[in-house]
């Protein structure tokens, strides 16, 4: 309880520096975020393979770039950043008796490495992410040229999940250090299921999509990048002969509805958003087994999100053919399970045996390194990549 109080109480005179850490970063995701939708992609066209792969590139770079300014940040202690902070408490590894979780003081390197290794944790877990993604444009028929608007919107309100569930997953570790063991069965439970999961179901089958298709109606036909429309018949286009551009001809006379209708590219951004919820549930258990620092957390999941839309369209007509790519994610799910389960599990032995009434003695915590972690998740990412090109999977004959 000491400790608690100690935590709570260092939180509350760093606790406003550090809220500048966190609007200052804001800042930089809203500045980002606005060029890439009022500036690079203002008007919808298809995303071209090598506009993809260049804008990777750049949010890649941009994600571990990142990692400099969490170095600078952290030995510097600016804005109080690394002073104060939530840390697995090292001594645990070797004394059973003293707390799992404390606050210290974490250095620029440590820090560094904390981010990269979530970083790449979280942009490794986004790979499944990016195949549901690819089904549901497919089952929908999205347009190619309105896909980048769907996955704006969706990374948008991915931010704001996240961030909350960042918040309350911060914070219950801090009140009760057991949900950690939570955390871990959670992810151990998820990697099972990947490995029995069966084929994709209907995603009109969602209940949320019923409930919206009760309240609202919706349409059967896209109106451009609209979310909701009056139109009650399919829009028409001319083309420009000059310039080859298309735009959208006005409705005739009499055929908009009095009441505005939600078109299918609303239902796949609510499905996306789904999905997204979803897998934020596994990935952010996930980066809490590296560090439970908040302002590490929430930075290397907004940063692998911010690229997430690029990646897609990188790896949406290449992801099938990596077909090891799935089997390395449910061991890197399996990997943080086991290594939060390590982490807390054994401070609380005493307490579990005395619940189920069998004499257990508690032991000390085991920390695996921030640089081990990283090594297993990128060499498993490299295992699977290689190892699906060496071996790819063999053609279907078509049936005759």
């Amino acid at each position: 309880m000491l400790d608690l109080y100690l935590l709570s109480q260092t939180s509350v005179v760093t606790g406003d520096t550090k809220l500048i850490a966190y609007g200052l970063f804001l800042l930089l995701v809203m500045a980002f975020l606005a060029l890439d939708l009022g500036v690079f992609h203002r008007e919808a066209h298809e995303v071209s393979m090598k506009e993809a792969l260049t804008w990777s590139v750049i949010w890649v770079s941009c994600g571990v770039a990142f990692s400099g300014v969490v170095y600078a940040a952290y030995e510097g202690q600016w804005f109080g950043l690394g002073t104060n902070t939530p840390l697995y408490n090292p001594a645990a590894n070797t004394d059973a008796s003293v707390p799992l979780l404390i606050t210290g003081t974490v250095a620029g390197f440590e820090a560094a490495k904390q981010y990269l290794t979530g970083y790449v944790v979280e942009k490794s877990l986004a790979m499944d992410n990016i195949f549901v993604i690819a089904i549901l444009f497919g089952y929908f028929a999205v347009p190619a040229k309105y896909q980048h608007r769907v996955l704006f919107w969706g990374i948008l309100g991915a931010l704001v999940m996240r961030g909350a569930m960042i918040a309350v997953g911060g914070s219950l570790i801090l009140e009760y250090q057991w949900v950690l063991i939570i955390f871990g069965l959670f992810l151990l439970l998820t990697a099972v299921k990947m490995v029995f999961a069966g084929e994709e179901k209907d995603p009109t089958d969602n209940p949320v999509v019923r409930l919206i298709k009760r309240l609202y109606p919706v349409t059967e036909f896209y109106d451009g990048q609209r979310f909701i429309t009056k139109r009650t018949l399919p829009p028409t286009y001319t083309r420009d002969p000059s310039t080859g551009k298309e735009t959208q001809d006005p409705p005739p006379a009499g055929t908009l509805r009095a009441r505005w209708a939600i078109t299918p590219l609303f239902l796949v951004l609510i499905l996306v958003e789904i999905t997204d919820l979803v897998f934020a549930v596994d990935s952010i258990p996930a980066i809490f087994a590296i560090t439970p620092d908040p302002f590490i957390v929430f930075t290397s999941n907004v940063f692998a999100i911010l690229g997430l839309r690029s990646l897609y369209f990188c790896l949406a007509a290449l992801i099938s053919k990596f077909r090891f790519l799935k089997p390395a994610l449910i061991l890197i799910l399996a990997f943080v399970g086991v290594k939060l389960l390590l982490l807390s599990v054994p401070p609380y032995l005493d307490d579990m045996g005395s619940f189920f009434g069998i004499a257990l003695e508690a032991g000390r915590a085991i920390k695996v390194s921030t640089t081990l972690s990283l090594s297993v998740v990128l060499g498993l990412l490299a295992s699977a990549v290689i190892a699906s090109v060496v071996a790819p999977a063999r053609a279907v004959p078509k049936s005759s």
